[in-house]
């Protein structure tokens, strides 16, 4: 966490209310999150730049400035981008590792309670080295059935592993894996190269639909996760297997199994629906 709705929300969020606005300075307390550059050469480059527009790259929240700079932040799993007009708890302040401060009197902290994110400043030309190397997007038009297939019968991994894979599928991990796996009807330790065409359709279908049905709601909260103005996720309620292990199957009533025999993470499966 976060995957791909929550950093689609955040990108969106941001969007909404910092393109346009002023970089007048940032304050950095921890350093140990930056990547590419150190403090100094942060404040020298962002100050005064324009926010020109936020969007989203796999699990990445990019800020594009005036100056061709791109501000990317990779919150993995305790990150959060958080707008504080001075109401803004102290229990969240208490954690931000830097703070933008921008023109209208707001400040955009990175907060990040166990610093396992980092905050990276790239030039354009770095930026499109960096996201070339990732894989597909899924919710792109040319995540197709067939180009799904061509990652996977290449493939001896478990088609968990795969799609959890960010050179292959960009965005998915361990919760919308386990989510379309489920809606699938797909063992998720099937070996990848196995699965016929029609379960390879039915897998791109429910991985397309879990992850925009969890973005209109606007991502998945647990424990850390919030948005730009610290709301919380509402997909959490319509999670039929992630985090269910012992309840009973939405499908079929078995219970819901838990093993982290695939790759070393929680997996829930219904032995019955997904055999």
């Amino acid at each position: 966490m976060p995957e791909l709705p929550e950093t689609e929300t955040i990108a969106r969020d941001l969007d909404h209310e910092v393109s346009g606005r002023r970089i007048l300075g940032v304050s950095v307390t921890r350093g140990d999150v930056l990547r590419e550059v150190g403090p100094e050469e942060l404040a020298t480059r962002v100050t005064d730049a324009t926010i020109v527009r936020c969007w989203r790259r796999a699990k990445l929240v990019v800020m594009e400035l005036s100056t061709g700079d791109r501000i990317v932040v990779q919150p993995r799993f305790t990150g959060a981008l958080l707008l504080d007009a001075g109401a803004l708890p102290e229990s969240e302040r208490r954690y931000s590792t830097l703070a933008f401060r921008l023109d209208d009197g707001r400040l955009l902290h990175y907060r990040d309670i166990r610093r396992l994110g980092t905050v990276a400043l790239m030039r354009p030309e770095r930026f499109a080295a960096y996201s070339e190397a990732l894989g597909i997007e899924p919710l792109d038009p040319g995540f197709t059935a067939d180009e799904l297939s061509g990652l996977l019968r290449g493939s001896r991994q478990a088609v968990k592993k795969v799609l959890m894979d960010q050179r292959a599928v960009v965005g998915i991990g361990n919760i919308y894996a386990n989510e379309a796996l489920w809606r699938a009807a797909i063992l998720p330790s099937r070996p990848a190269r196995e699965l016929m065409p029609a379960e390879v359709a039915r897998l791109r279908n429910a991985v397309v639909d879990v992850l925009r049905e969890s973005i209109a709601l606007r991502g998945t909260s647990f424990r850390d996760y919030v948005d730009a103005s610290g709301g919380r996720g509402g997909f959490v309620a319509r999670l039929a297997a992630y985090g269910r292990a012992g309840l009973p199957c939405p499908r079929c009533g078995e219970p819901l199994v838990g093993t982290h025999a695939i790759d070393g993470r929680s997996t829930v499966l219904c032995a019955r629906c997904q055999s």
